[in-house]
């Protein structure tokens, strides 16, 4: 039975398609061996273990549509695009296939020698979707005869833009170069706390901003009462988890690639929102009961309560990106 639908699925991918996609499933294997360091020892990024398990539904939900898009690639008159498109098309693809090559050796020289480390972990992760998306184009099927079209009405680009969630979701389940999560965390830092600031200010509740603490009135026996906004609580957690929650509900619900950019977009609009009322809810419940109220399950369960409401906002969002809109074209690449 095994190897009847073994041997089916060659036949209905072709042989050099298959081969590509076991090829890419063993660049996804060590990327994701190289992330779990980061899944297993940093709280923020334990949602990584679902991101295997999620890009193997998100194939298999996708598998007659990728079947069916490698029909249209061998199919006459499939559509291919032409002239300098043609040329643009093929340096894009040819040059990340070698972009994508040269990073991932990168990032596997860097493991071998200096361990798990972020710089590491984002150059394998950019390397391999690199490597599997050109893997994709450059063993679609060929046309016995083909039609001259656009770049993304070429059939290989549909096709390979099937796969793009399975190959680029990695980019979000490991930490980001140190430089650029330190600067993005220290942002949104001083902004929530700006903005518990602001509020708390504005309802004539008296406190003090001194950086990223914030001074409550003391204590009934007189300790000092102050809260400070962790570098954990500015939102990075909450924002690259969300990011990773909308890509998928985008990549399973959703069909237009607009839909898809403005659902992630929204995600990442309700990540800082729901974070801003968790910083809000903290410090009240500090202002009220002492800084060390907040610590442990109160502190815990608030911020999984980000992700939760999240997930919950985008799902309900989801039957308005579902109704048909007038965008001008009715056939948009799907991601």
């Amino acid at each position: 039975m095994l190897k009847t639908h073994w041997n089916r699925a060659v036949e209905t991918l072709t042989l050099p398609f298959f081969l590509a996609l076991l090829l890419a499933a063993g660049f996804m294997g060590f990327v994701a061996w190289d992330h779990s360091h980061w899944w297993a020892n940093r709280e923020d990024y334990g949602f990584g273990w679902l991101v295997p398990a999620f890009v193997a539904f998100v194939v298999h939900d996708r598998w007659s549509r990728i079947t069916a898009a490698v029909t249209v690639c061998a199919a006459p008159a499939s559509p291919r695009a032409a002239g300098w498109k043609r040329w643009l098309l093929n340096f894009v693809i040819y040059g990340g296939m070698l972009g994508g090559a040269l990073l991932f050796l990168l990032g596997a020289f860097y493991r071998a020698g200096a361990g798990p480390s972020h710089p590491g972990s984002l150059a394998l992760s950019m390397g391999a979707g690199a490597i599997a998306l050109t893997l994709f184009f450059v063993n679609a099927p060929d046309a016995e005869s083909s039609r001259p079209s656009g770049i993304f009405d070429d059939a290989r680009v549909r096709l390979t833009a099937l796969l793009l969630f399975p190959a680029l979701v990695w980019l979000v389940s490991a930490p980001m170069v140190s430089v650029i999560e330190n600067q993005l965390s220290l942002f949104l830092l001083h902004k929530v706390t700006t903005v518990v600031f602001f509020v708390f200010d504005v309802l004539g509740l008296p406190l003090q901003q001194e950086g990223n603490v914030l001074v409550l009135p003391p204590l009934a026996d007189g300790e000092p009462n102050r809260v400070g906004v962790e570098q954990a609580c500015s939102g990075i957690r909450s924002l690259t988890a969300c990011l990773f929650a909308g890509s998928f509900l985008a990549a399973v619900f959703l069909d237009k690639l607009w839909k898809k950019v403005a659902l992630v977009a929204a995600a990442m609009a309700f990540a800082f929102l729901t974070n801003l009322i968790r910083s809000l809810f903290l410090t009240s419940w500090a202002y009220n009961y002492g800084h060390e109220a907040i610590e442990g399950t109160v502190h815990d369960v608030a911020g999984y309560s980000v992700l939760g409401l999240t997930v919950v906002g985008l799902l309900l969002l989801l039957p308005l990106f579902q109704l048909e809109w007038a965008t001008g074209t009715d056939d948009e690449e799907e991601l």
